[in-house]
């Protein structure tokens, strides 16, 4: 059993993350993968990215075995955006947490060589693990990031119906099966007895997808307490974004990110850079960067509000998403990948 000490100052510090947190989605999707996790759900994708693994990406699974420890530096506790903000944290960790966390692993299985050189923190192991969660998160997570996206926004959603409806009280209350709220005590079911005292610091929820079976929290009681729960993921198999629809065409025409891009600001009217960003999982440069191809192929207007940019469709960029005037071969199909670009 966890149990996490609340103080009356905690309570006022609960803050819920905006949206599925990449490292640890990561972390914990390398879990299921090297797991023998029999979901129906997870079947299909463990199946695409075990059997092509990018041969970069393998040593993350001796990183983070499905069992015991994994290092929590792979995790920062203040969270990132995407995943190139959460890549630069880890690789930014200090030597001394790197020593700690990767001596911790090597305490219940045997490490290979480069273990050492990682540990010691040398640029060129740092530099390879960041190109290792790189190449993984484009083949392993990237793909499946809207489903992801809007399981843990369903999520949210709940969270904060909770809230306005009781309080903190019926927040803690509701977050999962296996926790129970006794003020000013949240009880987790958790494989080993742990106390973690919030002390003022405050909790940060994180829902998460590929979160199994309990919550998970770091090791290291000293840094920022977070506390990742499962999600309900609904019923049917995780697949890729636009599998088996016209959606593969779009993202040829224009690129699967600017395609996606497209599809967010069609989702929700007035979408700003900071919004495509957070749902896409890419920098706000990058977003910013994708509007600005689609505003200039005609395909999406923006207008500035205060200090705040907004993106809506325009009637081209609506034909485009229904289909009515991108039929490959497409005179108008032709002309607007010579605007767009890749």
């Amino acid at each position: 059993m966890l149990r996490i000490h609340f103080s009356p100052a905690d309570l006022g510090r609960i803050h819920l993350a905006p949206g599925p947190d990449p490292a640890w989605e990561t972390l914990l999707s390398l879990h299921v993968l090297g797991s023998n996790d029999q979901d129906p759900g997870m079947r299909s994708w463990r199946a695409r990215v075990g059997g092509s693994l990018d041969t970069a990406a393998r040593p993350l699974l001796r990183l983070a075995p499905p069992r015991g420890y994994s290092p929590d530096f792979l995790t920062p506790a203040q969270g990132a955006d995407c995943m190139e903000s959460g890549i630069e944290l880890i690789v930014s960790t200090s030597r001394t947490q790197l020593r700690t966390d990767m001596a911790t692993l090597g305490q219940q299985r045997r490490l290979p060589p480069w273990a050492e050189v990682l540990a010691n923190g040398r640029a060129e192991a740092l530099r390879g693990l960041g190109t290792a969660l790189r190449r993984y998160h484009q083949q392993a997570l990237a793909p499946y990031w809207p489903q992801l996206r809007a399981t843990v926004d369903a999520e949210r959603e709940l969270r904060a119906r909770a809230f306005l409806a009781g309080g903190t009280d019926r927040l803690l209350g509701s977050l999962h099966p296996t926790i129970r709220w006794e003020p000013p005590v949240l009880l987790v079911a958790y494989p080993v007895d742990s106390e973690l005292r919030l002390e003022g610091r405050g909790l940060r929820l994180v829902p998460s997808f590929f979160c199994r079976g309990t919550p998970i929290t770091l090791r290291d009681t000293s840094r920022s307490p977070v506390l990742v729960y499962p999600v309900a993921r609904g019923i049917g198999a995780l697949e890729p974004a636009g599998a088996g629809t016209g959606a593969d065409t779009l993202a040829r025409l224009l690129g699967r990110t600017r395609a996606a891009t497209l599809c967010t600001i069609a989702d929700a009217e007035h979408t700003t850079g900071h919004e495509i960003a957070r749902r896409l999982d890419i920098s706000p440069a990058s977003a910013s960067e994708h509007a600005t191809v689609l505003r200039d192929a005609g395909l999406i207007r923006s207008l500035r509000v205060r200090n705040t940019i907004r993106h809506t469709l325009t009637p081209l960029g609506i034909e485009l998403l229904e289909g009515r005037s991108w039929a490959p071969g497409g005179d108008r199909a032709h002309a607007l990948a010579g605007r767009t670009g890749p």
